[in-house]
């Protein structure tokens, strides 16, 4: 499995069209709408690396308000759910 994290610069005036679009996309598991210098960051599921450039460039990129994206693939996730799923095998 591939995670890839998406910051997305939308149209101010299309961000909520435009986060909906993104949320139904094959391999978007979730969509926020955060402060800052971007406007939305989009989390990517994907089984291939492959898959994410197809996510991304062919879909994401052509929804109606997003003006630019920058993608970051992620090579390992550390979470508390995984370090206690870990240590709490055998009880």
């Amino acid at each position: 499995m591939v995670t890839a994290i998406v910051f997305v610069t939308a149209d101010v005036a299309r961000i909520p069209e435009a986060a909906g679009a993104i949320a139904d996309l094959d391999g978007v598991t979730e969509v926020y709408s955060v402060t800052g210098e971007i406007d939305l960051v989009v989390m990517v599921r994907v089984r291939e690396l492959d898959d994410v450039a197809t996510v991304v460039t062919e879909h994401l990129d052509k929804v109606p308000g997003v003006l630019s994206t920058q993608t970051h693939v992620a090579f390992r996730t550390y979470s508390r759910h995984d370090l206690e799923a870990a240590f709490a095998i055998g009880f």
